[in-house]
């Protein structure tokens, strides 16, 4: 270990920190200046990986979840040699930068996830070391163990104090997940001043009682961050967590360790006090201490024959396992778009009735033999969601290649923990609960919105039909809380055929996140026009034309209210009216359509009406007036379904009646 350059390499993690947050005048300097040596050992002693190559199926994987602290990884992700040039790190924060407020995955190499909400990136963490297990299981053979690596993430005060990170840990801890390395950065040090205003607990304690390994070393010494390692690295049955007890700020003259240094920049007189204290010139904007550069050319080298290796014993894996590594690149190319189409999908008869929820899982078992990356679970809710892959056996820390996850009563963790899972690359991934639960998964599903995962939520008992449970458990506003979310496409189709190509449409998504919202009633199959399957994918179709006098009226209905709106269209019909149905599963989809498209469904100067069970919010936009919405804008109460739809008006005698009006 190379101690000199890694002092040196601490020290222009500090000035480069520093000097882009004082030119953006935004930013939190408090952890990079806190942990620099950490990072030092970290990118330059630690970590596998190889900046020429941020994808490299091997590498270890590194969150930054108290992504507050960006400029700690941009600075390292510079000097290290991935693509992030300096003039990148002097345009911190500004627009088109690589280097924006928080790590955004994606936009720049090397960040292997969007953090910034605390907590998240931890529960991505053990997200990315289940998908590590069962990769592993997967593929590794005796001679060829070709997944190795390990996964490792930063985690501050804010993000253990935060809830998700417990549920979390939690899990990894029951699922023994041996290959996660969790840093704490113990500064002791929040926002509004000392930790000890409302965070006294011994966290220790609290991890050990998770089932981790909990080791503590200086942040300052790196032979002590090397013995903990090396003990961490050495159980393999436990998680662990490493205390690192930091001064915030280190460096800084008269603000470290007080809060004053989390979140704002030095300014100018602290600053070069700072450069003064480090031996920094003091005209040294943006610093690279002598011998930095030199040191990580030559680790580079050291990481591409690193990756090298690898790549020949990938090679040798390959020519010994064939029909492994055909499976292997299946997995990484994505859902087969034509062999999708091919699969004989469940069948049912016009007129029979089905819950949503049962045909998704019909569709689910058929869907998981054809493509062996799909995997998921629910929380603690799987025979109600219907979302066990029956043929597959249970992920655990007995058998790492099961498919069937119990991620417990963990919503918030489950949410953000599936991000880690297809983060982690090859798989395509599920998540269940009901409907109303998804308020405890939004910040997550929002995240995957952002970041463009491909991940499917099943979201069962998505109505007040789900009865006796009452407004706790009845969804109101979801759906347009759901669908408020940019990127993320809601589906809710109204039988068992439209929830087939709910799931296909979920599946071919590459940019995106998909919710299928789900009855636990029967729905009754209804007649489909030709080609409706193609226009299913569009968003919306029309289901029911008749003829007659007047202008045409259109009612637009998803889910389980297209029966109440053909059995008020044919009345409506009855009195010699033109009438039109249409169901529209995903409205996200419908409206990017082009404007051609959408008038053959929605023809201008047509009388439009809207059914949904739940708030009127948002189909105005179709109709004009929530008047013209047939909706439920009160939470619900306990009774039997069909009971509970009379007593709230979402009947077919009520949308006629609206109709009339």
């Amino acid at each position: 270990m190379n101690i000199p350059a890694l002092e040196n390499v601490a020290k222009t993690l500090r000035s480069l920190s520093v000097d882009a947050i004082e030119a953006a005048n935004s930013g939190h300097p408090g952890l990079p200046m806190g942990m620099a040596e950490f990072g030092a050992w970290l990118y330059g002693e630690v970590l596998k990986h190889n900046p020429a190559n941020p994808h490299w199926m091997n590498r270890d994987r590194f969150v930054l979840s108290a992504g507050h602290g960006s400029m700690f990884l941009y600075s390292l992700l510079h000097l290290s040699g991935y693509e992030l040039p300096l003039e990148e790190l002097k345009a911190f924060r500004q627009l088109d930068s690589l280097t924006p407020g928080h790590p955004e995955r994606g936009h720049t190499a090397g960040v292997e996830t969007t953090t910034g909400p605390l907590g998240q990136g931890f529960a991505n963490a053990v997200g990315m070391a289940i998908a590590r297990e069962f990769t592993a299981a997967k593929f590794n053979t005796a001679e060829h163990p070709i997944i190795d690596h390990h996964v490792y993430t930063l985690a501050g005060d804010g993000c253990l104090m935060e809830g998700i990170s417990s549920e979390a840990a939690s899990l990894a801890g029951h699922l023994k997940l041996g290959s996660l390395v969790a840093f704490y950065d113990s500064n002791s040090i929040s926002i509004e001043g000392s930790t000890e205003l409302a965070f006294t607990e011994q966290v220790a304690g609290r991890f050990e009682s998770f089932g981790w390994q909990v080791l503590e070393a200086d942040p300052y010494d790196f032979a002590s961050m090397d013995k903990a390692l090396t003990a961490a690295l050495a159980d393999i049955d436990r998680p662990s967590l490493i205390i690192l007890p930091s001064v915030i700020g280190k460096g800084a003259p008269t603000k470290a360790g007080s809060h004053s240094v989390h979140g704002a920049p030095l300014g100018a007189e602290e600053r070069q006090g700072f450069r003064q204290a480090m031996g920094i010139p003091a005209d040294g904007d943006f610093y690279i201490a002598d011998g930095v550069s030199e040191y990580f050319a030559g680790k580079r080298k050291e990481w591409q024959a690193a990756e090298e290796s690898w790549d020949a014993l990938f090679e040798q894996w390959s020519s010994a396992n064939p029909a492994l590594r055909t499976q292997w690149d299946q997995w990484h190319a994505g859902i087969d778009a034509v062999a999708l189409e091919e699969l004989a999908l469940p069948e049912y008869e016009a007129g029979s009735a089905t819950a949503t929820r049962a045909s998704s899982g019909k569709v689910l078992q058929v869907l998981a033999e054809r493509f062996t990356n799909l995997l998921g679970g629910s929380a603690d809710l799987a025979p109600s969601n219907k979302s066990d892959i029956i043929s597959e056996t249970d992920f655990s820390a007995e058998n790492r290649v099961g498919r069937n996850f119990h991620f417990g009563v963990r919503e918030h963790a489950m949410g953000a923990v599936v991000n880690g899972m297809a983060l982690y690359g090859g798989l395509r991934v599920y998540a269940a609960t009901f409907l109303v639960f998804s308020d405890y998964m939004r910040p997550a599903i929002r995240l995957a919105a952002l970041m463009k995962l491909p991940v499917t939520y099943i979201f069962t008992h998505d109505s007040i039909f789900v009865g006796e449970d009452g407004p706790t458990h009845q969804p109101i506003e979801h759906l347009a809380v759901l669908r408020a979310i940019p990127g993320l496409d809601v589906l809710r189709p109204a039988d068992g055929a439209e929830c087939n190509e709910a799931w296909k449409y979920a599946l071919k998504r590459k940019d995106g996140p998909s919710v299928l919202s789900l009855s636990r009633q029967g729905l009754t199959e209804f007649d489909k026009p030709e080609g409706w399957r193609e226009n299913f994918a569009r968003g919306a179709y029309a289901v029911l034309d008749i003829d007659g006098e007047g202008e045409l009226t259109v009612i637009i209905a998803t889910g389980s209210e297209l029966s109440v709106a053909l059995d008020a269209g044919r009345r409506y019909a009855s009195d010699g009216k033109r009438v039109r149905v249409v169901s529209m599963p995903c409205r996200d989809a419908f409206l990017r359509q082009d404007r051609a498209y959408i008038a053959s469904v929605i023809p201008a100067g047509s009388r439009v009406f809207a059914a949904e069970a739940g708030i009127s919010m948002g189909w105005e936009i179709f109709t004009g007036s929530a008047d013209r919405v047939l909706s439920i804008d009160r939470f619900g109460l306990s009774a039997p379904g069909k009971k509970a739809a009379e007593a709230l008006g979402l009947t077919a005698d009520r949308l006629y009646a609206l109709m009339n009006e």
